[in-house]
């Protein structure tokens, strides 16, 4: 959400996070249970939105999303295939 508590026009709606979120892969095991993801995929997902309906640079996403090296790292990983 941004500052003001309102989100952007480019955040998902309930029904399609709903949608989405059955295509993302699951969060990988770690060992021993591991540490939570740090970031919402949900968060992350609104930020590439973002920067694709925006056309602003990663660096300048808003600060009220997960760091732009995060949300990048999620959208490349998406992004590419297996050889």
């Amino acid at each position: 959400m941004s500052a003001a508590g309102e989100g952007y026009p480019s955040d998902l709606t309930d029904e399609q996070w709903l949608m989405v979120e059955e295509l993302l892969p699951p969060p990988r095991p770690r060992p021993k249970g591991g540490r939570r993801e740090k970031h919402p995929r949900r968060r992350v997902m609104d930020a590439i939105f973002y920067v694709v309906r925006t056309g602003c640079s990663w660096r300048q996403l808003p600060k009220d999303f997960p760091p732009w090296e995060t949300v990048y790292w999620y959208f490349s990983r998406g992004t590419t295939t297996a050889p």
